[in-house]
């Protein structure tokens, strides 16, 4: 009797503090009003034009990580002599105890990209944040008005990715060498009562013009909802608001129409699920949802780029069922989609997922994760269309 009175107060409270998580969210005021979302710097796309692939390959992985997963991109400006970074976990398998998260970067020079090399180690991790750290995921990078990167992981204790935390690292070193750079943790982002746990990261920030930014984010314990968090040019935390009153959508990437006027895509747990939709006319202030666009979505990422009004990419799993099939798509409005090109198309137990977009000297950048092992990546250009 004592042990099944237990084991429902455990119960009871498991269920409480779901509920409890949810209110949290749904009691917190909005945000004062963020300044205007900015285009990507050097974008010159010319009108009717077409993508063109100009190179393709595998990123570099860390010696003895046999799985790689969760790619991001970082453009860099134009006098750093790398156009990009690429951040990712590797290690045995996810959730492994080696896993790490690896960084490379694409030498204007060279234009190769280096040789990987890991820039987080969840040990120290957790030394830093005063506890256990089990696992590491999901790094998302961005640079502040100063110039300095930031890092956010996703990073769990005691259960498993639904338990997160998302941690927030910034370049804890000067200069632009590859070779040194390193990160200094800051703080697991205050996200929640219940120490911060159940909020991950997995895309991209959509840059303001004040040099801050919002980061896309989402809640993952027992119901699943995409939240919105601001930061300011100094890289911090200024508040959140949610995205979604859906309780079955994640991973949301940000999509820009106007200043002031936000998309969100999101993936979709539903079964024979579509990419979900909201969206924001009022600079994040407030969201609502919209119908799912017409596209399939096996339960899978996507990430999305608006590089000018009306010139809009989202890289996805095009497949209903599986993520064997991999496609770029373009928009001028954000509800109907092209094809633009087949990334990546397998059969059987093929895997292409989780990609990542960015804008750096002149060409579109792609990556993403293949067959959980290596870190896929094409580049290309615009040319104008034949007549």
């Amino acid at each position: 009797m004592l042990a099944h009175s237990l084991g429902l107060r455990i119960a009871c409270a498991g269920v409480a503090s779901c509920v409890l998580l949810s209110l949290d969210m749904l009691w917190r005021a909005p945000v004062p009003a963020p300044p205007s979302a900015v285009w990507p710097t050097g974008v010159n796309v010319p009108a009717d034009s077409l993508l063109v692939v100009r190179a393709q390959g595998k990123i570099p992985v860390p010696a003895n990580t046999p799985a790689a997963h969760a790619s991001s991109l970082l453009a860099l400006p134009a006098p750093h002599p790398s156009a990009l970074l690429a951040f990712w976990f590797a290690g045995k398998r996810e959730s492994a105890a080696d896993v790490q998260i690896a960084a490379a970067q694409f030498d204007r020079a060279t234009q190769q990209w280096s040789a990987a090399r890991f820039v987080v180690n969840r040990q120290v991790l957790g030394r830093q944040l005063g506890f256990g750290v089990r696992r590491l995921g999901n790094p998302v990078a961005w640079r502040d008005g100063q110039g300095r990167i930031h890092l956010f992981v996703v990073a769990t204790g005691l259960g498993g990715w639904a338990a997160a935390r998302i941690v927030h690292l910034r370049q804890g070193n000067q200069g632009q060498d590859f070779a040194a750079l390193s990160f200094e943790t800051l703080r697991a982002l205050p996200l929640s009562w219940l120490w911060n746990t159940s909020f991950l990261v997995r895309t991209a920030p959509l840059p303001l013009k004040d040099g801050g930014m919002v980061l896309p984010v989402h809640f993952e314990l027992g119901i699943k909802y995409p939240v919105a968090l601001r930061f300011d040019a100094n890289g911090e935390f200024r508040g959140m608001v949610r995205i979604s009153s859906r309780k079955h959508l994640l991973q949301p990437t940000l999509l820009m129409m106007s200043e002031s006027h936000w998309l969100a895509l999101l993936r979709n747990q539903r079964p024979a699920g579509k990419i979900a939709v909201a969206q924001t006319l009022n600079g994040g202030q407030s969201w609502t949802d919209l119908p799912d666009l017409p596209l399939h979505n096996p339960d899978s990422s996507v990430a999305g780029l608006a590089l000018a009004p009306a010139r809009m990419l989202l890289a996805h799993n095009s497949s209903p069922q599986d993520r064997t099939a991999m496609d770029l798509s373009v928009s001028a409005d954000g509800r109907d989609w092209v094809l633009a090109q087949a990334l990546a198309h397998g059969s059987g137990s093929a895997e292409y997922s989780y990609p990542a977009l960015a804008w750096a000297d002149d060409s579109l950048w792609v990556s993403y994760t293949d067959q959980r092992r290596e870190i896929a990546w094409q580049r290309f250009s615009f040319s104008a269309a034949a007549r």
